[in-house]
């Protein structure tokens, strides 16, 4: 007699995708130039002023498509967010079953070494939740739940890849150090 059998990984998706908010053209172009910014000189540098100048329009003019700097923020959070989800759903709904979770991770670092000013703004924890897309942040992390099947070790998955790539873009690892090994080990921990 055997016990019960664990459900076979990956697991089905669980939630909708949030539909993301209507934006003006305007507001898209004002986004596109503030992640333009972020990518290229970081969060300090992601200043209204900077924003309007990049779109032509006075600071002040900006306050009438976006209400602050926050909102400006959380408008960069949402969309990186809503990326980051769409790449790791679909790498863990075409994984097959003791592949999901190094996939998982291939895409998440991936996707975090990309544009890395905005994965950092997207994670410093700095951002007003409640300012983004109702359901965004369960959705977009729900792919670490899917991979591993269990609340508690998908928290741990998250945040030790959070931990690895932050090390990897801060080049805290030593020179000699092969982070693609780091990277298997990772997965190789976490995988069922």
């Amino acid at each position: 007699m055997t016990g019960p059998q664990p459900a076979s990984l990956p697991l089905p998706r669980l939630a909708a995708r949030p539909a993301p908010p209507a934006q003006s053209a305007r507001v898209r172009e004002i986004l596109a130039a503030g992640r333009a910014l972020l990518a290229a000189e970081g969060a300090e540098a992601l200043t209204m002023r900077r924003v309007g100048d990049q779109v032509g329009i006075r600071a002040a003019s900006l306050y009438k498509h976006l209400p602050g700097k926050p909102a400006l923020e959380a408008a960069l959070v949402d969309a990186a967010l809503f990326e980051t989800g769409d790449a790791l759903h679909a790498v863990v709904d075409a994984a097959a079953a003791g592949t999901v979770v190094g996939a998982l991770l291939a895409e998440y670092r991936r996707v975090a070494l990309g544009d890395a000013n905005l994965y950092r703004l997207a994670t410093s924890g700095r951002i007003d939740r409640g300012l983004l897309t109702a359901g965004l942040d369960e959705w977009s992390g729900e792919p670490f739940y899917r991979a591993t099947g269990e609340p508690h070790v998908a928290q741990a998955l998250f945040a030790a890849s959070h931990g690895a790539v932050i090390l990897e873009m801060d080049r805290a690892y030593s020179d000699t150090s092969d982070l693609d090994a780091t990277w298997q080990a990772l997965a190789a921990a976490f995988t069922r």
